[in-house]
């Protein structure tokens, strides 16, 4: 043993150094550690430690050496060791982040890990750690388009008020189409589904023309009021409002929500409105889609103060849906 160290192992220490050896479970590295103390506390020497368990004396030393200052539980943990890479300079980090948010090189769209590892000169990992610590996804957009209507807001909240909380004695219906639908239907039948086996069909089709679908959603109860018709004009809308006529009970006010696609505009559409009392058109904000975006509406508006959503109806009224008044626009 060197000069200047001395093992002592009592009675605690010796019965945890051969749990460690006996213990299927422990590491092999603790394994040997505590074989090297527990052959030293019998005194053997050097050459021999080294016989027995296969290392240098070098090694021996260090673990003598470990035991003596800190006991098993220095055999149990490694002291940190630095890295053999050293880590980058921020300044690379800050170089990478302002060059992430420049234009890409060339006729790319945006940085990918790979362009950015070759015109900083790190490595990939190196750039996705760095994009991933200051939140940057260069491969990600959001979208957005701002309405530009002037009556975007008294719009807005009549819409919404309809869905929140639809007026009494009355059907709010969300109304839109579905244009250039294509028919197919496949060459051959395909086999069911049966157990072990999954359903077949073949790999071509044939094309049997395209159709327009009309639908009317019950924001109430889930219905769905649909036709399917050849094509997209004002005549076909108005085909549609008739079946939406027909099927409505009488005497219910509808209120029907659509966007502002021309057939919905169209003068002859207007004089069927005229000649039909009981319906009531709400348009969308030019380019808001807020029929399509009902649920998000429904849930932005589930998260607001109650104060803030409150939508007055008149409930006498046989169901005109009354605006939120203007003192509480946002």
């Amino acid at each position: 043993m060197r000069t200047g160290i001395s093992v002592d192992v009592n009675a605690a220490d010796r019965a945890r150094l051969e749990g460690i050896v006996a213990a299927r479970s422990s590491p092999q590295k603790h394994v040997w550690r505590a074989r090297i103390v527990l052959l030293t506390a019998e005194g053997l020497g050097t050459n021999e430690i080294m016989r027995r368990t296969g290392k240098s004396k070098t090694c021996l030393w260090r673990w003598q050496e470990r035991f003596m200052h800190e006991g098993v539980d220095g055999l149990l943990r490694d002291r940190t060791r630095p890295s053999r890479v050293a880590p980058l300079p921020l300044a690379v980090a800050e170089r990478v982040v302002a060059l992430t948010q420049t234009d890409a090189p060339g006729e790319t769209t945006h940085w990918t890990g790979a362009a950015m590892a070759k015109a900083a000169g790190i490595s990939l990992s190196s750039v996705q750690r760095i994009w991933r610590v200051h939140g940057l996804q260069p491969h990600r957009v959001r979208q957005f388009k701002l309405s530009r209507d002037p009556e975007f807001v008294p719009k807005l909240r009549d819409i919404v008020g309809l869905y929140i909380d639809p007026p009494a004695h009355a059907m709010v219906l969300s109304v839109d189409e579905k244009s250039q639908i294509q028919a197919l239907d496949r060459t051959q039948p395909g086999l069911p589904l049966k157990p072990g086996r999954c359903g077949t069909m073949t790999h071509d089709y044939k094309r049997n023309g395209t159709t327009t679908l009309f639908a009317a959603f019950d924001v109430l109860d889930g219905r769905v009021i649909g036709r399917c018709m050849q094509r997209h004009r004002h005549q076909e809308f108005i085909r549609f409002l008739n079946a939406i006529e027909a099927e409505v009970p009488a005497g219910k006010i509808i209120h029907v929500i659509l966007d502002n696609y021309g057939p919905h505009k169209h003068p002859k559409t207007r004089a069927w409105l005229g000649r039909h009392p009981r319906f009531t058109f709400h348009y969308t904000p030019d380019l808001g889609l807020l029929a399509q975006r009902r649920r998000g509406l429904l849930r932005q508006a589930d998260q607001a103060p109650p104060q803030t959503r409150r939508v007055l109806l008149d409930r006498r009224s046989p169901g005109r849906h009354q605006p939120l008044p203007q003192g509480n626009q946002r």
